[in-house]
């Protein structure tokens, strides 16, 4: 869901750490002034601690990544139910940029429907993962499809696509909330310029794996984590860097409920691995992590090489949720503008110019924002071929 950025404007958790309650602990008895004793307390925290680093995440806007990743953002929106007589539209348009986290919901860069109409990729791709609500997507290759509910979308943008995303109000006897993930994750110099391809795996299709007393649970969106006897992980898209097992990467959706307790393994590659934990929902709970208590919104670079046990305390108020993203690093420059990650600024220069004059294959639908019917139900049109979740015989999502 590109918005004109540049890599300024997207931070990394190495820079930018703050001090939270985790360090307590170790710097409390100390003389909080002395500069050797905040030196010796990081020293303490990466030798005995997973926890490498920790930030707090902004309010809005992208998160913190780690290469391979490049962009991470978390929607979260209470759409209401459709009041536009199956328009499936807000009753008040957007301003085309309409970003305002204190709002009960964003139209971003749409004006009667919320959402992304039609904007360009090249050199990355990009995984949606859902949890609630319902996401229409258009692309410049004739690709379309309505997906959500824990559905998961992979696209590799490669050497160019245009798509769009919306979140029309199909629903309009209940609200639309929406909550997912967007995610960029990089393409080697390599792969930059492959063809583009699509990927759709149905909720039905995720794994999920849920600890005996079923007081924790991990969707996995990628990876080979938490897989149970007979259980096949989806395969990426065939250029991405999570196609290759040795780079071991890994997207995890992890939830504990007040009582609950689970341990994430440390990674499976003895390779160098970048590892970082985002505590999403439920940071007012006290979660322990590693044994340290959090309590904000955080990025926690860890280290990959070591487990991580996540305990919540029964009395709890509520559940905590936490996003994995893990994988080896590219480790190639990085050049960005807007929705074009390239490894040089010619590559970038040359981006804007083919998306001139090619418009990446050019734009097959009849409105930049497109949306399908209301009661088209959920469905993925890929290379002209239609399919559905093994759910949706029956569905419809007028109702």
């Amino acid at each position: 869901m590109a918005r004109d950025i540049s890599p300024q404007d997207i931070p990394r958790c190495q820079v930018d750490v703050v001090p939270i309650p985790i360090y307590v602990d170790i710097v409390r008895s100390q003389n909080p002034k002395s500069l050797l004793v905040k030196n010796t307390a990081a020293m303490l925290l990466s030798t005995m601690s997973a926890i490498l680093r920790a930030t707090k995440l902004p309010t809005s806007g992208p998160y913190p990544t780690l290469d391979p990743f490049l962009f991470c953002v978390y929607h979260s929106d209470d759409y209401p139910a459709d009041e536009s007589g199956g328009k499936m539209e807000t009753t008040f348009p957007g301003n085309g940029s309409d970003f305002n986290p204190h709002a009960p919901y964003r139209m971003y860069h749409g004006h009667h429907i919320p959402g992304f109409p039609q904007h360009p990729h090249r050199g990355f791709e990009t995984i949606t993962a859902t949890m609630e609500g319902l996401i229409d997507h258009a692309d410049s290759v004739g690709n379309a499809g309505r997906y959500g509910e824990g559905d998961v979308q992979w696209m590799t943008a490669g050497g160019g696509v245009v798509h769009g995303e919306m979140f029309p109000l199909v629903h309009s006897d209940r609200p639309n909330s929406l909550r997912l993930f967007q995610i960029w994750l990089n393409l080697p110099a390599v792969s930059k310029m492959v063809q583009p391809s699509f990927a759709m795996f149905w909720n039905s299709d995720v794994p999920v794996y849920k600890t005996d007393d079923e007081k924790a649970s991990v969707t996995v969106w990628a990876g080979d984590y938490f897989l149970e006897e007979n259980v096949t992980q989806n395969s990426p898209p065939p250029d991405s860097w999570a196609a290759d097992p040795s780079n071991d990467v890994a997207v995890l959706h992890i939830t504990v409920l007040p009582g609950g307790s689970i341990v994430i393994p440390k990674a499976n590659s003895s390779a160098d691995i970048n590892r970082s934990m985002y505590l999403i929902e439920g940071h007012e709970s006290n979660v322990k992590v590693d044994g340290k208590v959090i309590n904000e919104k955080v990025c926690l670079t860890m280290d990959a090489t070591k487990d991580v046990p996540i305990e919540l305390d029964q009395g709890a108020k509520e559940e905590v949720q936490f996003l994995l993203l893990q994988g080896k690093p590219i480790n190639e420059p990085v050049a960005q503008h807007g929705p074009f990650v390239m490894n040089t600024q010619s590559e970038i220069r040359d981006a804007f110019m083919d998306y001139q004059r090619t418009q990446f294959g050019g734009w097959p639908w009849p409105k930049d924002d497109m949306v399908f019917p209301q009661d088209k139900g959920r469905f993925a049109l890929i290379d002209g071929k239609e399919t559905r979740p093994p759910s949706s015989t029956t569905e419809s999502c007028s109702s």
